[in-house]
């Protein structure tokens, strides 16, 4: 029996084939290459960068609206109150954010995040008043740690069964989540499903004012059908929230859980009042709060030398100054902002930590949305 040596290169003839397949049509398709076309008429296709396509903008208040979306097929899922890092292009340059997911897994697939226009914010304003059903956004996989203990019949256990839950603000918004998650809404109204029907929840929701309060009536509809008691706390009405009264609101309060997400000094005011009390609280901020302020110096990076505060976020100085930075949730979660320190130091704002780099040590990784000049200060970028 005759055979025929084929060439001895790890490869089989129809690999190669196809190699040179490939390689005819990407000289064919210069500048681009096939999977830029087949981005566009296929770009939620498996294998392609994460995106997703916005189905609907729902507006919640003035100044805040859900934005949902049809992830891409190689979308992973979530667990209720994780959060999604989502960019967008402005004015040719994309920005990343990070927002929590606002449901538990659906059936149809789709996604949910609600975002509250800030002053000046370009992602959070684009998103709010100027994206339209169609647009495509990139997406990253689900991240996150502020969730509730589960089996694997989605079973809260028995130590998170009486829970207390204080939101404030947009703080909200991975709550609902959670809530969404465990008492689903029907055209029937809310449902308590065998695995929900025993939990005891408390849920004090801080805003600024009733018109101003995202999913008032989600909390309203939940408190109405039994599944939640709903404290509600309006500014205008009683005054910024003090932690010496959260027991007058909450009676048992040492017999429950709390979980908290909002503004950096309602989670400072309830961390120190929980450890005062021993007792458990788990929390999710969405801005880094500043403990002790560094020096400031001259920071270089992109090629530039920019006189920074010590009180100031290199991301935000470097921003201000017209730099591009990489970032992500600007809140020293997702890792997005990180370049290496190669000189210099620079302090955590968060703890008050000085890290610095030097010649003998080498570069080191910093968050630059949670890190402020400590003296003079060169990141490579």
């Amino acid at each position: 029996m005759s055979s025929t040596l084929l060439p001895q290169t790890g490869t089989r003839p129809g690999a190669r084939i196809g190699h040179r397949l490939t390689r005819v049509f990407e000289a064919a398709t210069t500048p681009l290459l096939p999977a830029d076309y087949l981005d566009l008429v296929a770009p939620l296709r498996p294998g392609a960068d994460l995106r997703g396509r916005v189905v609907s903008v729902e507006p919640e208040t003035a100044d805040a609206a859900t934005i949902v979306i049809k992830p891409g097929a190689d979308w992973a899922g979530h667990v209720p109150g994780q959060y999604v890092r989502i960019a967008v292009d402005v004015d040719g340059v994309r920005h990343w954010r990070a927002y929590s997911l606002t449901h538990g897994p659906r059936r149809d697939g789709l996604i949910s995040v609600t975002v509250k226009a800030v002053p000046d914010g370009k992602v959070s304003n684009h998103l709010v008043h100027r994206t339209q059903r169609g647009t495509l956004l990139h997406l990253e996989q689900a991240a996150g740690e502020f969730v509730l203990p589960a089996d694997e019949h989605g079973v809260t256990p028995a130590s998170h069964r009486k829970l207390l839950f204080v939101t404030a603000g947009s703080g909200v918004t991975p709550v609902v989540g959670m809530l969404r998650n465990l008492f689903p809404s029907t055209d029937s109204g809310v449902l308590k499903p065998a695995r929900s029907k025993d939990l005891d929840i408390v849920v004090v929701h801080v805003a600024p004012s009733q018109p101003d309060s995202i999913f008032l009536r989600d909390l309203q509809a939940l408190d109405a059908a039994g599944a939640i008691n709903l404290v509600a706390r309006y500014d205008d009405e009683h005054g910024v929230l003090d932690m010496e009264t959260l027991g007058q609101l909450v009676p048992d309060l040492a017999a429950r859980t709390t979980y908290a997400c909002g503004p950096a000094g309602l989670l400072e005011a309830l961390e120190k009042h929980h450890t005062a009390k021993g007792l458990p609280l788990q929390t999710e901020q969405f801005r880094a709060a500043t403990v002790v302020a560094g020096d400031g110096g001259t920071v270089h990076v992109g090629g530039k030398e920019i006189a920074a505060d010590g009180a100031t976020p290199i991301l935000d100085a470097a921003e201000e100054a017209g730099v591009l930075m990489p970032s992500g949730c600007r809140m020293g979660i997702c890792m997005g902002c990180v370049l290496p320190l190669k000189e210099g130091a620079v302090r955590d704002l968060r703890t008050g930590d000085v890290t610095m780099a030097d010649a003998m040590t080498g570069p080191v990784a910093v968050q630059t949305c949670i890190s402020a000049a400590a003296g003079a200060c060169h990141l490579d970028h």
